[in-house]
C-alpha cells in the first residue's frame, strides 16, 4: 500500500487552554505560523509524502476550521474580482493543494483524543491503515519511512519516538517495539511519543470503543503496548509541539528567519 492511498487523521478538537494568551478566538490548529495555520503546515508535510486525503476531527470552535477550508483559495491567494461579470473571481498564486481531499468531522465538543478517532471511524472503513497526528505538532519526519516501518513490523500500530525532554508520555523500548507506554511521567529520560502514528484498520475495533472519555494515550496506546502490538519508529530529527505562547513564538521566529526545518515541501 502506497502513502497515496492512505488517509491522515488530524486531531483538531482540543481547547488549547495553555495557549489562550495568544488567541481566545481561534482553535489552536488555526493559529498562524507565518501566514498559514499550524494545521496547514502539518497537512503540507503529509502531502509532500503523498498523503493527500485528510480526516479532520473537529471539536472546540470547529466551525472556524470549516470556514477556512470552505473559503480556502480566497484565504490563501491573491484574487481578482471582476464586477462587470457576475460572480467572476480569479485566484492567483494558488499552491499545489488541488489534489487534497478534506473531510471535516464533528467529533464532539468535549470528546477525548481516542473518542475523536472512534467517532470518525466511518470515514476510515476503506483504509488498510491510516495515519494519526495532533493539530499542534511539527516535525521534519519522513512519513513514508514511518509507514514502511509500520508495514514491516506487522503490528497494529506504530508511533514515532522522539527525544526531547519535557512533559510528554515516555515509552520503554524493546527493539522496535514499545514494551510500556507511560502517559506524562514526572521525569522524562528516553523516547517520547512524537504524535505521528500509523494504525492498521483492525486496531479501531479491537482497541477503541464508544464513549467521549476514551483517551488515545492513556487507554488505547497503553493497552496496545501491553499486548505487544505497538511499534516504534525513531525520529532523530526536528520535532516541536506548540503548547505555550513561548513555543508558538519560537516557531514563528524560525519561519520568519527561514529556519523552518519542518518545511520539507518547496
Amino acid at each position: 500500500m502506497s502513502t497515496s492511498k492512505m488517509k491522515a487523521v488530524i486531531l483538531c478538537g482540543g481547547q488549547g487552554t495553555r495557549i489562550r494568551d495568544i488567541s481566545e478566538i481561534l482553535p489552536k490548529p488555526m493559529l498562524s505560523i507565518g501566514p498559514k495555520p499550524i494545521l496547514w503546515h502539518i497537512m503540507k508535510i503529509y502531502s509532500y509524502y503523498g498523503v493527500k486525503d485528510f480526516v479532520l476531527c473537529l471539536g472546540y470552535k470547529g466551525w472556524l476550521i470549516k470556514e477556512f477550508f470552505l473559503n480556502y483559495y480566497a484565504k490563501i491567494s491573491d484574487i481578482t474580482i471582476n464586477f462587470e461579470k457576475e460572480n467572476c473571481v480569479i485566484y492567483h498564486n494558488t499552491n499545489d493543494e488541488s489534489e487534497w481531499k478534506v473531510t471535516l468531522v464533528e467529533t464532539g465538543e468535549d470528546a477525548q483524543t481516542g473518542a475523536r478517532i472512534w467517532n470518525a471511524k466511518k470515514y476510515l472503513q476503506d483504509c488498510e491503515m491510516f495515519s494519526v497526528t495532533y493539530g499542534d505538532g511539527l516535525a521534519d519526519i519522513n512519513i513514508k519511512a514511518l509507514v514502511e516501518s509500520h508495514k514491516k513490523s506487522g503490528l497494529l500500530a506504530t508511533v514515532a519516538g522522539v527525544h526531547p525532554s519535557g512533559r510528554f508520555g515516555e515509552m520503554e523500548i524493546n527493539g522496535n517495539m514499545v514494551s510500556e507506554f507511560n502517559e506524562k511521567p514526572n521525569v522524562s529520560k528516553g523516547l517520547i511519543n512524537g504524535g505521528f502514528m500509523v494504525f492498521g484498520k483492525d486496531a479501531v475495533n479491537k482497541y477503541f470503543r464508544a464513549g467521549s472519555d476514551l483517551i488515545l494515550e492513556s487507554e488505547v496506546l497503553t493497552r496496545m503496548a501491553k499486548d505487544k502490538q505497538l511499534g516504534v519508529y525513531v525520529h532523530e530529527g526536528f520535532w516541536f509541539c506548540v503548547d505555550t505562547p513561548r513555543e508558538y513564538s519560537i516557531l514563528n521566529t524560525m519561519w520568519r528567519e527561514n529556519k523552518a526545518v519542518w518545511k520539507v515541501w518547496q
